[in-house]
């Protein structure tokens, strides 16, 4: 079940891990406030999670871009 959770937050996104870790949250507690605001909402967080996913990507492609590795020079 561990390989699963880490694969799920490898591949998708993992806006909720880096938000429970820049707060201090466990990532679980995240996940399930996330779960239960989007239910309570009829599913309008769902908007703020993809624009999360989306500056998480542009700072890490921004980053690859200032320091590049050797390979890439």
């Amino acid at each position: 079940m561990s390989r699963l959770r880490y694969y799920v937050e490898d591949q998708i996104f993992g806006v909720c891990a880096k938000l429970g870790e820049k707060l201090n949250f466990p990532a679980s507690s995240v996940r399930l406030y996330f779960i239960y605001a989007t239910f309570m909402t009829f599913g309008s967080p769902i908007i703020l999670y993809l624009v999360l996913a989306f500056w998480m990507e542009l700072q890490k492609h921004w980053r690859r871009h200032n320091s590049p590795t050797i390979w890439e020079l």
